[in-house]
């Protein structure tokens, strides 16, 4: 029998709003069981350090580079992490602690997610499993998407006739990725596209609105199909899988000038056809699709993704399965630490690109 290892996942997304927590135990294979959760939310001033942390590492060409606030950000992050994990009371044999990535350049060869994993060891005396992107990097793959893995166990609790039609996990947070699990086969993954990042961004700049709760804003508005096929002709829809994004890749230029709620609208559906398209290269299409991520919440982009994929698919947010929703990104990097403990393979060649299966991360043991 497989070592049940507890383990806790950190997870601050590219929607830069706070930090997810998750104990789970698993074995790193097909058994997984999630035990606790919480979130941390940033407040306005730390999100706002790291809107600069982000726009400071422009100029890096370096991963190791620290250039502006970086630093400065890289020790909060930390800090608030410590917090994180202190907050949610629970020991465990490993943290998976993903950072706050401020910079992802894969055609160059670097990634940079801030976050002293060596410090976060010795303040929560547990030991941390870090940095789990370079290693794929260095063996040709894009650093991203790392989930997939944690996707394929998720889908062999489904039931036979489900996994046999094919399931994809849609995780929309800042960016959109995918994951394709077909029995028999290593999953397939991708980034697909912008994400929340793009609607909130448009949301803030327009009506100083934090994010479209529930897409309220966007319901309310006419999506234009010219902007999206204008966004669509972009290279990036261009490349084949697999590929992945950094948050600053799309911008907001197709949608200056319009009425907030058309604008909102019109991401709203970008969004969904992005996912749409990153599954038209596919031998089969998946008949299930499950969504989390912020965007589950999004009534409007759902809506959109149902219309999209059509009737022989069915679009249902991750919580109708009994995944949750906003926890499964927190979960997964739980998973990979103790993947990575064992030495099992946390990307393939389908998933990132990468030359053969590897495994990845830095381990900073408790002192």
């Amino acid at each position: 029998m497989q070592q049940i290892i507890r383990a806790i996942g950190l997870m601050s997304g590219t929607s830069m709003d706070g930090i997810d927590v998750a104990l789970i135990e698993t074995d790193g294979l097909a058994y997984v069981k999630p035990l606790n959760s919480a979130v941390l939310p940033y407040n306005e001033d730390f999100k706002k350090q790291i809107e600069q942390a982000l726009a400071d590492a422009q100029s890096v060409t370096n991963r190791q580079e620290r250039p502006g606030c970086l630093n400065e950000v890289e020790q909060a992050i930390t800090a608030w992490h410590i917090y994180a994990v202190a907050q949610l009371g629970e020991i465990a044999d490993v943290i998976g602690f993903h950072g706050q990535t401020v910079l992802h350049r894969p055609d160059e060869g670097y990634t940079i997610q801030l976050g002293d994993g060596a410090a976060l060891a010795r303040e929560s005396g547990m030991n941390v499993v870090f940095d789990m992107r370079a290693n794929d990097m260095v063996h040709g793959g894009q650093g991203a998407p790392l989930v997939p893995i944690y996707h394929q166990a998720l889908a062999a609790q489904l039931d036979e006739q489900t996994r046999k039609n094919g399931v994809g996990f849609i995780n929309i947070g800042g960016i959109s990725n995918a994951t394709f699990v077909f029995e028999g086969q290593d999953p397939i993954a991708l980034d697909c596209g912008p994400g929340n990042a793009l609607l909130d961004q448009w949301v803030q700049s327009e009506a100083n609105i934090a994010y479209d709760d529930g897409g309220l804003i966007a319901d309310k508005g006419v999506a234009h199909d010219d902007v999206i096929e204008r966004y669509v002709r972009l290279p990036f829809f261009d490349r084949e899988g697999p590929k992945s994004l950094d948050r600053g890749d799309f911008t907001l230029e197709h949608v200056q000038g319009m009425a907030l709620a058309d604008g909102a609208a019109t991401l709203a559906k970008l969004t969904a056809a992005a996912i749409a398209k990153s599954a038209t290269d596919l031998d089969q299409m998946p008949k299930t699709l499950i969504v989390s991520g912020g965007g589950a919440r999004n009534a409007c982009i759902m809506r959109y993704l149902s219309e999209i994929m059509g009737d022989a698919v069915n679009v249902a947010a991750s919580d109708t399965y009994g995944f949750s929703s906003d926890m499964m990104e927190a979960e997964a990097w739980a998973y990979l630490a103790v993947r990575s403990l064992k030495g099992l393979p946390l990307t393939f060649p389908s998933t990132t690109g990468c030359e053969k299966p590897v495994t990845g991360g830095v381990l900073a043991k408790a002192i």
